[in-house]
């Protein structure tokens, strides 16, 4: 079977974008390739964190994998700082990435103009650990979000020249990208992605653990384009959103979901969409809670495990090419 490899960071509250955006495409794909999901905790602390906090969040995040519906007995799940080969590789691949390919990554350019003096380097090398991360498990397709589209196609780089000039070590990824749902936007900025990362934006946000109360409010306030048929219309950005969210959660057609809708106003809209969400989540909330600390211990030891097996042959693979290995005979 090809192979997939995708992980998320322990930071913030996950909240429905993740859902529709990532973690719902990673339950449809692990049946049909070898996957691997990660915690990427390693990343998570490019900035400064709590660290009570990172390791909280950290089993927090595992739960909602397993959660959302991740099977461990058909997905390897794990945490990142667990497999010790994915801080080794990214310092090779550091030798072999450009400075001027890493100061053309758009993330890192809008992290230093937001913060120009605080910005670690930590962020910067970011790129080349989340390639680190996908090119040890000699990836076939990564499910990536259009934010990090850029990053992969670095990761792409990165291992076509190291394959030309140390031997064939890694497989060249591919990404996958939805077609729908890809980027879900923010409730309260259309404009924007639904991003847990934005402080300001948590009135946007349903999370995955919020309550009814939460989720009704908030689709309540949620910002509306003007006119008042309810339609996918790409130029009616935040109407477009809502009925993009609708159609996910429920599967319903577009056209199905427009008649549906026909001839009532946004209100009636809002309403559905809450109690449609609200019924979606209830279920994932109630997997979270039952998860006890000893069985996620297990299972994310045992993912380590089965992780590190694979990044060790491909770490040594790298290390030979290299001339790392072999130097003392």
């Amino acid at each position: 079977m090809k192979r997939i490899f995708s992980g998320a960071q322990p930071t913030g509250n996950v909240h429905l974008g993740n859902y529709l955006g990532a973690l719902r495409n990673w339950v449809a794909l692990q049946r049909d390739y070898e996957s691997f999901f990660c915690i990427v905790n390693l990343h998570a602390i490019t900035a400064p964190q709590d660290p009570k906090m990172v390791a909280a969040k950290t089993r927090e995040l595992a739960r909602i994998y397993l959660a959302v519906g991740i099977d461990p007995n058909v997905s390897t799940v794990f945490v990142q700082s667990d497999v010790p080969a994915h801080a080794e590789l990214t310092w090779l691949l550091n030798c072999v990435a450009r400075v001027s390919e890493l100061e053309r990554m758009t993330q890192y350019k809008d992290k230093v103009r937001k913060h120009e003096e605080n910005v670690s380097v930590g962020v910067f090398d970011y790129p080349v650990l989340m390639a680190a991360d996908i090119l040890l498990y000699q990836t076939d397709l990564v499910p990536v979000g259009e934010d990090q589209k850029q990053h992969l196609e670095l990761t792409r780089d990165i291992a076509i020249r190291f394959n030309r000039d140390y031997g064939q070590t890694f497989v060249v990824p591919d990404p996958f990208i939805p077609k729908v749902g890809a980027r879900i936007m923010s409730l309260a900025d259309p404009a924007k992605k639904m991003s847990k990362s934005d402080e300001e934006s948590e009135a946007g946000c349903i999370m995955l653990l919020d309550n009814d109360e939460a989720v009704r409010r908030k689709f309540k306030r949620a910002v509306t384009d003007s006119g008042t048929e309810i339609k996918f219309d790409e130029s009616r950005p935040a109407i477009n959103n809502l009925l993009t969210i609708y159609h996910l959660l429920t599967n319903k057609t577009p056209a199905e979901i427009e008649e549906q809708f026909k001839g009532k106003g946004y209100a009636a809209l809002k309403q559905e969409l809450a109690d449609v969400c609200i019924e979606f989540l209830k279920p994932i909330q109630e997997r979270i809670r039952s998860i006890d600390d000893d069985k996620l211990s297990q299972i994310l030891e045992q993912g380590a495990e089965r992780a590190e097996a694979i990044a060790q042959l491909t770490l040594n693979h790298a290390k030979k090419g290299l001339g790392l290995i072999g130097a003392r005979s």
